[in-house]
């Protein structure tokens, strides 16, 4: 019966978003305490985004074809083992640097198709009548979850250390497990071999460069990732030496609850202004508004100033990637929904890990400050190209429901 599963999937959502927000403060924190090195700190923000990048053409494709119940029970199972093998390595004195980075590159790779999954797997445990409730309740709990588990994860790693907090997000990933293999799914059929994959991603594509509206904010989102990875990739580092907060602080678990509660205000602030600007204008007083904000964040020298610029920055840079979301949500057919937000997610984060990892190079080489002043270029040249090509007069609100895309053979 449709929605009968909908309250364990919401509480093994909620639980896994609560512990991937004790790692979010913890593994940073456990490779810079272990190595001091800003650049490894930047190269394991980039390895987390990496995945996404290079796989989500093919788990977007793949998404309607594996059963999504498995799927999510599968990657939560290897995300929990994946997570656990680094306080038992920690505790027989073997863990290494390149283990946290294989555990950062591997978790993110789960992800990739969990998310994938995840698309198709709320339509059907609460039908289509009741998607738009379902989903309030589940950015509610996230909203809560990413506002609180950043502070409660650096309370975690001050008492029991960031090793030992990692393994309490595996065990939320193993509960969650546990929790997916009671939803009621139907399989899904497969529906083809090589070729048929290929001309599956193909539509997606076709798709979305064939929308003007939905090309353009994803091309933009490049730019803001850039910057996006960089900063999220040195808060340890810019805590650490620009802030005066020592590596096991477990404030610097309040500057990722800054971050959340930047993401909180993106998300209420965004449907009145979708009301009353265009699209474009959304998007492009974003951009401008991150670049300031990070040029803030990057001059901040004390932890109150710090956390109002980094919640300032996030805000800018969540308003940006929610209303690219909602206009593809808007704008495209239901059979094209997976591939779609896989690809133009995938397009968009392409300039995530190349921040990150510049990020902590420049950081490493120059100066934090310098670093994330540099970093904040992305963001800018985004601005700049939004205000070349007159993004302000992009689906203006009255537009919206007009039809937007020349009629395209590929759908059929």
């Amino acid at each position: 019966m449709r929605g009968r599963g909908f309250g364990g999937f919401l509480v093994a959502r909620t639980v896994s978003w609560a512990g991937s927000a004790l790692t979010l403060v913890a593994l940073p924190v456990l490779l810079y305490e272990r190595t001091g090195n800003a650049a490894l700190t930047g190269l394991a923000a980039a390895l987390e985004a990496l995945p996404y990048l290079l796989l989500g053409l093919p788990a977007g494709a793949v998404a309607d074809r594996w059963d999504r119940r498995r799927t999510l029970v599968v990657t939560a199972a290897l995300s929990a083992g994946l997570l656990a093998s680094v306080p038992i390595a920690d505790a027989a004195g073997l863990l290494t640097t390149g283990h946290l980075l294989a555990v950062a590159a591997g978790g993110a790779t789960l992800f990739v198709f969990s998310d994938a999954a995840t698309f198709g797997t709320l339509p059907a445990l609460v039908g289509r009548e009741r998607i738009a409730v379902a989903t309030g309740q589940l950015n509610t709990a996230n909203t809560i979850v990413t506002v609180g588990g950043p502070a409660l994860g650096g309370v975690s790693m001050a008492t029991i250390g960031p090793a030992w907090t990692l393994g309490l997000d595996a065990a939320s990933f193993a509960l969650a497990a546990w929790l997916l293999r009671r939803l009621d799914l139907p399989a899904i059929a497969g529906t083809g071999g090589r070729r048929r994959m290929r001309a599956e991603i193909a539509e997606g594509l076709h798709f979305l460069w064939g929308h003007r509206t939905i090309r353009w904010l994803t091309l933009l989102g490049v730019g803001n990732s850039l910057t996006g990875g960089a900063v999220l990739g040195l808060v340890v580092v810019a805590a650490v030496r620009s802030l005066g907060l020592p590596e096991d602080d477990g404030r610097i678990g309040l500057l990722y609850a800054a971050a959340g509660a930047g993401s909180l205000a993106a998300g209420l602030l965004l449907p009145p202004l979708r009301a009353r600007l265009s699209v474009g204008r959304i998007t492009l007083g974003g951009l401008l508004g991150g670049w300031l904000a990070v040029s803030a964040w990057a001059l901040s020298d004390r932890l109150a100033v710090g956390l109002v610029t980094l919640a300032a920055w996030y805000a800018a840079h969540m308003l940006v990637n929610l209303n690219g979301i909602v206009v593809r949500q808007e704008s495209t057919p239901d059979a094209l929904q997976g591939r779609v937000n896989t690809t133009a997610r995938m397009i968009a984060w392409g300039g995530q890990p190349l921040g990150a990892a510049l990020g902590g190079l420049l950081a490493e080489t120059l100066d934090v400050r310098i670093a994330l002043l540099l970093a904040g270029g992305g963001v800018a040249a985004s601005a700049c190209a939004a205000t070349l090509g007159r993004l302000w007069r992009l689906d203006r609100p009255a537009e919206r429901r007009r039809p937007r895309t020349r009629p395209s053979r590929w759908l059929g």
